[in-house]
């Protein structure tokens, strides 16, 4: 079992930047594929980054943001830089056995934490 919290969510102007932060707990991270979604109000959840020994993007926030990972203390993270107003969602940290982008391959998940772009 693995349990996340993120924490880092605010509101930003739009261009600003925001550090969104995952512990976890239960089990060592290294194990895992570790990805950040994201789901907007009367969207579905959608995939933001992924990394196992590099970094997977969606198309939307390729070159603005940055996933990272730090085993030793069991910590991802998602930098955001050039916020934009549609990047306006709840952002949910989540790991699971293999890199991919739909929902279903990830076991575990945080509560997630808001984050909120104006313009």
């Amino acid at each position: 079992q693995v349990q996340l919290v993120e924490s880092g969510g605010g509101s930003v102007q739009a261009g600003g930047s925001l550090r969104l932060s995952c512990a976890a707990s239960g089990r060592t991270l290294s194990s895992y594929v570790m990805g950040w979604f994201r789901q907007a109000p009367g969207k579905e959840r959608e995939f933001v980054a992924a990394l196992n020994w590099a970094g997977t993007y969606a198309d939307s926030v390729k070159g603005r943001f940055t996933i990272s990972r730090d085993n030793a203390k069991n910590m991802v993270y998602l930098q955001m830089n050039s916020l934009k107003p549609e990047d306006t969602a709840v952002y949910y940290c989540t790991a699971g056995p293999r890199l991919r982008t739909d929902t279903n391959a990830y076991p575990y998940w945080g509560q997630g934490t808001q984050v909120t772009v104006s313009s």
